[in-house]
C-alpha cells in the first residue's frame, strides 16, 4: 500500500499515467515525446521513492501491480485537475501567439483544408499550428487538442461550437472497373466492398444498379476503403468529399447521395474565449463553407 504522506511530483505522475495507459515504455515515450530510456529511468526512480513496485515488467509490456492500480485512481484525479488548470489559463489568453492544436479526419486535412491552414499561418505568423490527422476522437478535456473538426451527430456536451453542414455519401467505382463491368465481350461481375457492419439491406445497395451483387473484402478505415475502390477491388459508398475529388473514380450511375454525419467545429467550453481559438474557428468555418457543395455531395465529377 502507498504511504499517505508521500509527496507526489506531477512529472512522475504524468509519466506513470502514460505507461499505465499505453502498456509499454516505448509507447509511453512516443506519447510524451521523450526518449524511452528516460521513461524507464523515471519509473524506476518513482518506484524507489514510493518504496513499492508499480509495474510488473513482462515480455510483452508493463502490467500494473495492485499498488499501481491503487495509485492510478489518484493519478487520474491529479491529471483532471491539471488539465482543468491548463484550460483555465489558456481560456484567459488574449494573445495571437503560441501553439494551437487542431484535430480532424485525414480526408479533410490532407487535401481539402491544407491550403486554408497555410493561409491561416500566413495571416497569423505568431501562431504555431499543430495538426493531428486522425479518425479517433481526441479528448479535448485532456487538452489532446484545442479545436476539433469532427464528423458526428452527437458531439460531447462538454464541447461548444457550430454544426457546419451534413456530409453526403454515394456509391463510387473506379473508372477502370466500370469499363470492365460494362465490357460486352467479357464483363466483370460487380461486387461491393463492406464497411464495418454494412449489410445487403443497406439502402444505397438496394437502390443501386446491383442490389444482388455480393459484399466482399470488409474495411474498417476510410482511407483503406478509398484506396481499395481506386484499385478496383469493388464498389463502395464513400464520402462525396473524397469520391468526387478523385479523378480515377466516378459515382455509380443512377445512384443517389445519402446524408450521413454532421460536420462540427468544436472546442472545450473553457477555451471558447481564447482569442486564437475563436479566430481559428471563425476562419475554418468560412473555409469549410466554401466547399459546401462538395461536402454535401452536389459536385459530382463528370464520368
Amino acid at each position: 500500500m502507498l504511504h499517505k504522506r508521500t509527496m507526489l511530483n506531477w512529472d512522475d505522475i504524468r509519466i506513470f499515467l502514460a505507461v499505465a495507459q499505453e502498456g509499454s515504455v516505448r509507447a509511453a515515450a512516443a506519447k510524451l515525446h521523450v526518449n524511452h530510456s528516460t521513461v524507464s529511468r523515471r519509473i524506476t526512480a518513482f518506484e524507489e521513492q514510493l518504496n513499492v513496485r508499480l509495474f510488473e515488467r513482462l515480455q510483452n509490456g508493463y502490467l500494473l501491480t495492485t499498488a499501481g492500480e491503487e495509485l492510478l485512481e489518484s493519478a487520474h484525479g491529479m491529471a483532471d485537475k491539471a488539465d482543468s488548470i491548463d484550460r483555465h489559463i489558456l481560456g484567459r489568453d488574449n494573445s495571437m501567439t503560441g501553439s494551437l492544436c487542431v484535430t480532424l479526419p485525414s480526408v479533410l486535412g490532407t487535401g481539402l483544408l491544407i491550403g486554408s491552414f497555410a493561409e491561416f499561418c500566413e495571416l497569423y505568423p505568431g501562431i504555431d499550428l499543430k495538426i493531428i490527422l486522425s479518425y479517433d476522437l481526441a479528448d479535448l478535456n485532456k487538452r489532446e487538442a484545442d479545436v476539433a473538426i469532427r464528423v458526428t451527430n452527437n458531439p460531447p456536451e462538454s464541447l461548444v461550437g457550430r454544426r457546419i453542414l451534413t456530409l453526403g455519401k454515394a456509391p463510387y467505382v473506379s473508372k477502370e472497373l466500370w469499363r470492365r463491368i460494362c465490357d460486352e465481350d467479357d464483363p466483370t461481375a460487380p461486387s461491393w466492398l463492406g464497411w464495418k457492419f454494412t449489410g445487403a439491406d443497406d439502402d444505397y445497395i438496394q437502390q443501386s444498379l446491383f442490389p444482388k451483387a455480393p459484399i466482399r473484402h470488409t474495411m474498417d478505415d476510410p482511407d483503406a476503403m478509398l484506396a481499395a475502390v481506386k484499385a478496383g477491388m469493388g464498389i463502395a459508398a464513400l464520402g462525396c468529399m473524397a469520391g468526387d475529388r478523385d479523378p480515377e473514380l466516378m459515382r455509380l450511375p443512377e445512384s443517389k447521395v445519402v446524408p450521413i454525419y454532421d460536420l462540427w467545429v468544436l472546442t472545450h467550453r473553457d477555451l471558447r474565449q481564447t482569442l486564437r481559438v475563436k479566430t481559428f474557428m471563425d476562419f475554418i468555418v468560412k473555409a469549410l463553407l466554401k466547399h459546401r457543395d462538395l461536402l454535401e455531395g452536389r459536385s459530382p465529377r463528370a464520368s
